[in-house]
């Protein structure tokens, strides 16, 4: 096996996010592929050597959305691609499934990304009416067809809309989120300052043209719509609680959350002999990366994976928490941002939970989603890695130094990265 390499982030592009039901009405297997066309056109690629991509709502038909979008895009139709799923990590497995192809010598170049739309998203029907439906379609007479049919009752017509809430649990990632502020004692004020942060991070970002390049207009869309730049701790404590609504005690609200997103993106990456000698951009270079989970079924927090993945993470490249310039953490909820910071301050959870001796300690939050992030920008689930891992390469060009990135997922899972510019 080869040494490792050197990885380069090239670049990436994506389309501006917009809330869900709303300036969308694109499938994911057309959102991923206007986002490869843009990266193709912006680097006038003609083939790469592997495209990883994910989608988090997916139908059952789309059986490789991956590849389709190769195959609808002007990339050559020898590219070949495959989906990944890990919840709102899918971005950033994918990104790091490909660097560690690259570091490895199998393939020169790549492409991670993601997509997701609520608003296209496939309905599906109890168990029952899909055997009826099954059933009925392998009818091969007038009779059979006839009694097919009179099976159904009314009740089988009525769709089951997917809804993002836990299997195991029955529990919505915000109603874990709650358990999780509760436990850590994360303050309803402590959120909408976040929030309010993000925006406005957001909003200066937009201002001074960082997004010019990465943002790329689709359906009439130009900027991302979530955005408020107008909003105010003032009017962020005036929203109700969405999760926990009757205790009296929540405070998780609509603007301290998420808002359900539409969108895509996608970033390439390289060897950095590729990128230097074919003249491509060099953003940062991709030093490592980490997946966790946690036994949320058996009490530990559902979004408390990416501790665990940044502690073994720092652990194996012998680097403290406060070796970075930039902290790019995924914004699920404000409370999901807080509570990972107070873990990292706690010795004993770092020494029951992440395995580490010791505390890792606070982080200078000015420091932190510096151009604002999942809160002010949108959280389309699978696209969302990209958008961080191109988000942060544009900031390392600018300004050089280390990032790291911390991302929570579905399922007690967590995903980490680092980059650097040198």
């Amino acid at each position: 096996m080869n040494q490792p390499r050197r990885v380069a982030i090239v670049g990436g592009v994506r389309t501006p996010f917009v809330k869900s039901f709303s300036k969308y009405k694109a499938t994911n297997q057309e959102l991923q592929t206007e986002v490869l066309n843009q990266l193709a056109k912006r680097f006038n690629l003609k083939r790469v050597d592997e495209v990883v991509m994910g989608t988090i709502t997916k139908a059952g038909t789309d059986w490789n959305l991956a590849r389709e979008a190769v195959l609808g895009s002007s990339l050559d139709n020898s590219t070949p691609a495959f989906d990944l799923q890990r919840a709102c990590g899918t971005g950033l497995s994918a990104l790091i499934m490909v660097a560690n192809k690259i570091a490895l010598g199998q393939i020169e170049c790549g492409v991670a990304g993601g997509s997701d739309t609520n608003s296209k998203v496939s309905l599906e029907f109890s168990r029952k009416a899909s055997d009826k439906f099954i059933g009925l379609s392998r009818a091969r007479s007038a009779g059979q067809t006839l009694s097919g049919l009179s099976r159904f009752r009314f009740s089988d017509f009525k769709p089951k809309v997917p809804g993002i809430t836990e299997p195991r649990t029955g529990l919505s990632m915000g109603q874990h989120c709650e358990l999780m502020a509760k436990e850590w004692k994360v303050s309803r004020e402590e959120q909408d300052q976040l929030a309010y942060n993000s925006h406005q991070n957001g909003a200066k970002a937009y201002a001074e043209g960082f997004y010019k390049d990465s943002v790329v207009p689709f359906s009439g869309v130009d900027k991302d719509t979530i955005l408020r730049p107008e909003t105010s701790l003032e009017k962020l404590a005036s929203l109700k609680p969405a999760f926990d609504k009757k205790s009296g005690e929540g405070t998780l609200t609509a603007g301290n959350s998420t808002a359900m997103t539409d969108g895509a993106s996608c970033v390439m990456l390289a060897s950095e002999d590729y990128a230097k000698k074919n003249g491509l951009p060099i953003l940062a270079y991709f030093k490592d990366g980490q997946a966790a989970a946690v036994d949320f079924v058996g009490g530990a927090g559902l979004l408390m994976a990416p501790t665990v993945a940044v502690g073994q993470m720092l652990k194996r490249n012998s680097l403290a928490l406060q070796d970075f310039d930039f902290y790019e953490i995924h914004e699920a909820f404000a409370a999901q941002v807080l509570c990972t910071l107070k873990a990292w301050e706690d010795e004993k959870y770092c020494k029951n939970v992440i395995k580490i001796d010791g505390a890792l300690g606070s982080i200078d939050r000015s420091k932190m989603n510096t151009k604002g992030s999942s809160l002010a920008l949108g959280h389309p689930f699978a696209a969302t890695g990209a958008r961080i891992a191109t988000t942060l390469g544009d900031i390392l060009t600018e300004q050089k130094g280390r990032g790291l990135i911390s991302i929570c997922t579905g399922g007690g899972m967590g995903v980490a990265a680092i980059l650097e510019s040198e």
